[in-house]
């Protein structure tokens, strides 16, 4: 399966929005050019885009990706993944209520740990806000500890890069199954734990929250990674109507991911960036758990992303290499 070429795939955050995001795109990218994003040489995986990883690694491919999230059948997953997926449980609607309780005091060390971040990004990241978010009351690790049962315990043999944010100090933290970092399931959870949303996961002394609250792709991992090309996919930047709530929060986004790309950059990696145009942000609600359009954001994903493979070299050039 892995391709001759070196890829690294970012997924980005962006709940079940985002997720529905990543179906539609890595499918238009598996349709259009032949590539197969269970060959990446590296998935780093952020939130949302923590899960889709996993899921490609547990071998499900993004054609099956989409059709188990528009509640389709589909043609190589095992049934009992595919119904764990087909069964997965909905979550209240975000609103302000979940802001509605005792809002937490930073600490030095997290107030230290966002100044390091903003030298660093040359932006107040969203950390600024999300640091004072009271903690969550809804959980998610229990209901994903099906995926322990599949890897027997045990990260998937492929890398897979999972992203969090340690909670005392705001410092990102990097999971990839090595030195007894937890069960995937809890690490998948912690990188999932959105502030205010989310009740934060405990990972051995530790407490973990979301790792977009640093950034919604941290693409900058793969900086010193020995990679042809660097593919991100991103839910959370990219186009919507001005003046809106939702083009402010992708504009500070797409800054945050813009010093990542000037990293990869700089360590000579050709990076290429999908994100959803206006025709796919129409459907993406700022109610990031809503599933409610699903099934359009899958659809205007694949076609969005299809005209994006069609204007951009990097791309066409990984299918012609590929299908040689």
């Amino acid at each position: 399966m892995r391709s001759d070429r070196r890829v690294g795939l970012v997924l980005g955050g962006g709940g079940a929005v985002g997720a529905a995001y990543h179906a539609g795109a890595l499918t238009a990218l598996e349709h259009d050019l032949g590539w197969d994003a269970r060959a990446a040489q590296v998935i780093v995986g952020t939130s949302a885009g923590s899960l889709v990883g996993a899921l490609l690694r547990l071998g499900v491919p993004a054609a099956d990706l989409a059709a188990l999230t528009v509640g389709a059948s589909t043609e190589v997953t095992s049934e009992s993944l595919a119904s764990w997926i087909r069964d997965r449980p909905s979550f209240p609607p975000v609103t302000f209520r979940h802001l509605l309780h005792v809002p937490r005091l930073p600490s030095l060390a997290m107030l230290v740990g966002l100044a390091r971040l903003t030298v660093k990004q040359r932006v107040v990241p969203i950390s600024a806000l999300s640091m004072l978010l009271p903690d969550g009351r809804e959980t998610l690790a229990p209901r994903q500890e099906f995926l322990d049962s599949i890897f027997d315990g045990t990260w998937p043999e492929e890398p897979l890069v999972v992203c969090a944010v340690r909670r005392r100090d705001w410092k990102r933290t990097l999971f990839s199954g090595d030195d007894h970092q937890g069960l995937l399931s809890t690490v998948l959870a912690a990188s999932c734990a959105v502030p205010g949303y989310f009740a934060d996961v405990r990972i051995g002394d530790e407490s973990y929250i979301d790792g977009g609250v640093i950034s919604v792709t941290n693409a900058d991992v793969l900086a010193r990674c020995d990679l042809d090309l660097v593919i991100v996919v991103s839910p959370m930047t990219g186009s919507a109507p001005w003046p809106s709530i939702s083009h402010l929060a992708r504009r500070l986004c797409r800054k945050t991911l813009d010093a990542e790309l000037r990293s990869l950059r700089r360590h000579g990696i050709p990076t290429v960036v999908v994100e959803p145009g206006p025709d796919v942000t129409r459907y993406m609600s700022m109610d990031f758990m809503s599933e409610q359009a699903s099934t359009e954001i899958v659809r205007s994903a694949f076609f969005d992303t299809g005209a994006q493979i069609t204007n951009n070299p990097l791309l066409r050039a990984l299918k012609r290499r590929d299908a040689a």
